[in-house]
């Protein structure tokens, strides 16, 4: 059985995601939904249809699964629980801080439906979650400590170039090393923000601009980057385009914590990723956990799930017998 993949949203996200379904030999693309002009968005497949995500509901029965690929601001707390309405849905909804609320819209919503619906699928929230749990859950009494990067923040990049005065900007997260060190040696120290991260601004100003201005908006921004040590760059727009035109991202989680009757031995799990792109992996990730939302709703299930409550298997194209042999 061919799981049949809708694309809602068609930025870098769900670019990777049709990169994704190629590689799945277990999937193939229906349709790309979009909110611009259909008839304008030239995609990779061949004789696949674009179309206006007016038209989504009308193909419920061409469509086991719909990816969202929209931003989480605004796109998916209205987008999942609407199109949780027609079908089994996975979106990578990314404001931990809402979760809990965006949980429920779409438990309600698939509830009502009969589908399965998955949330915050990704590598943070996603892959680094399921780690903490892991983790916490071998060392119950212990630390965890999650790094990020080196790698583009999206949102800090565009939070400078809301700055007046910047044409364009990248920004890096660079975990700090002598944390990590201190971290992986077991000796559970307490970190504050500044301790655990740098930011590397890279920024083209617009001619004639105020460069001192822009700097000191910057590094004094609240919620971005007045709690880091941060480091900004001028740079012309050729040198941004040549040596920052990726999307690199990754991370750190660690766990440290002990055993023993006493507490007498210590340890360290640590899982690291490190990604030539962030929407790429994303959305590799987010095609494994459709191939789960389809084989729950043929189980009949139906409601919200997180990665959390999906069994490993249920991610593998592979049937259990051959799991068994050869990664177990």
């Amino acid at each position: 059985m061919t799981i049949r993949i809708g694309i809602l949203g068609y930025g870098n996200l769900g670019k990777g995601v049709e990169c994704a379904i190629k590689h799945n030999e277990d999937m193939e693309l229906a349709a790309v939904f979009t909110r611009r002009d259909p008839a304008g968005l030239k995609i990779q497949t061949e004789g696949v249809k674009v179309c206006s995500v007016q038209d989504a509901p009308s193909m419920k029965d061409a469509i086991d699964v719909m990816i969202l690929c929209g931003g989480s601001a605004t796109d998916l707390p209205v987008q999942t629980p609407e199109m949780a309405k027609h079908f089994h849905v996975v979106d990578s909804f990314d404001t931990h801080a809402r979760i809990p609320e965006h949980y429920a819209a779409v438990d309600a919503a698939a509830k009502e439906s009969g589908h399965v619906g998955i949330i915050s699928v990704g590598w943070d929230p996603g892959m680094f979650s399921l780690n903490r749990l892991y983790a916490n859950a071998i060392l119950p009494g212990g630390h965890d400590y999650t790094f990020w990067g080196k790698g583009v923040s999206q949102g800090h990049s565009d939070a400078i170039r809301r700055v007046a005065g910047v044409k364009d900007a990248r920004q890096y997260t660079v975990p700090v090393e002598a944390a990590l060190e201190a971290v992986r040696s077991g000796s559970s120290p307490e970190l504050t923000t500044r301790q655990k991260h740098t930011r590397e601004c890279f920024v083209v100003a617009e001619d004639g601009a105020d460069l001192a201005r822009i700097e000191k908006e910057i590094v004094t921004m609240p919620n971005y980057f007045a709690d880091y040590d941060t480091t900004v760059h001028f740079i012309s727009e050729e040198e941004l385009m040549r040596d920052h035109a990726g999307i690199p991202h990754g991370g750190f989680v660690i766990r440290t914590g002990t055993t023993g009757w006493n507490d007498e031995h210590s340890h360290v799990i640590e899982y690291r990723l490190k990604l030539d792109s962030n929407p790429e992996f994303t959305a590799s990730v987010l095609v494994a956990y459709a191939r789960a939302a389809y084989r729950l709703g043929q189980e009949g299930q139906k409601g919200c799930r997180t990665v959390f409550d999906i069994a490993p298997a249920y991610l593998s194209a592979v049937d259990g017998a051959e799991l068994r042999k050869h990664l177990l």
